[in-house]
């Protein structure tokens, strides 16, 4: 498929890159995008993407947040249906099969900040700068914010940033845990093409399952989550990519996983 606000790339080694293309308007997301996402990420699903990048088109932003002019006026029933959109995309970053790495390469605002907290790694240029910053619009983060992002960084630092709108810039992200890491911004799609390249090589089905089991951290009690984690590894014996990496391991040569 084709879209106006978005397109994906899947490579042949499985890697799927999302850019988010509105650059006029910082990549900043009205329903059609939002829309346009959801029916891409299935696509990148159905076509067994081992990773998927989610990036912004330009260089000034990576998503600016929600689009402001379209949420303006927007009654309290259309509000709630932009909401269930904005989740719905955030959690299906969540929940896709295969690592989801967000490069941050520029501003990442309000929406934009809720879908890379949603992604499983954040890479993120120099240049960007992070925030959810709907406190100064009358608002509160609609997209996951208020729950996703205290997992990153604690419960005061998270309430501090929500509650002051403060946007902080890629050193201080890095340091309290909202990125994983920093790097020059003429340097982040290769940077990030290499980590998407090595995820891509590792036995797919294990990486799949390890994202599911470490995401029930924050879905079930403790124990159903390790209970999880013991069958789950258990599963994994037997099948080929198990087998593969066990004697490569033991013949010390690179593994040739599915």
């Amino acid at each position: 498929m084709t879209w106006e606000t978005i397109s994906l790339d899947i490579d042949d080694d499985g890697v799927a890159t999302l850019t988010i293309d509105r650059p006029e308007k910082l990549n900043s997301l009205n329903v059609t995008t939002l829309e346009a996402i959801r029916e891409a990420l299935t696509e990148a699903e159905e076509a067994d993407a081992r990773v998927l990048v989610l990036t912004g088109a330009g260089e000034e932003a990576f998503i600016a947040g929600a689009d402001i002019s379209y949420m303006k006026d927007l009654s309290t029933p259309e509000a709630q249906a932009y909401a269930e959109l904005g989740h719905e995309v955030a959690d299906r970053l969540e929940a896709f099969p295969a690592p989801v790495i967000a490069a941050i390469n520029g501003y990442a605002f309000g929406g934009g900040c809720e879908l890379a907290l949603a992604c499983d790694l954040r890479v993120a240029s120099e240049n960007a700068i992070i925030g959810q910053t709907e406190i100064d619009l009358g608002i509160v983060p609609g997209w996951g914010g208020s729950q996703r992002l205290s997992r990153l960084v604690g419960d005061e630092t998270a309430r501090r940033l929500i509650f002051f709108g403060d946007r902080v810039d890629a050193t201080d992200a890095n340091e309290i845990g909202l990125v994983g890491e920093v790097v020059a911004h003429d340097r982040i799609d290769e940077h990030v093409a290499e980590l998407a390249a090595e995820l891509a090589a590792k036995p797919r089905f294990a990486l799949s399952t390890a994202k599911e089991a470490m995401n029930m951290v924050h879905e079930q009690p403790q124990q159903a989550g390790l209970a999880f984690e013991r069958r789950a590894w258990s599963g994994l014996f037997g099948t080929h990519d198990q087998r593969e990496g066990m004697e490569a391991f033991l013949e010390d040569r690179e593994a040739d996983f599915e």
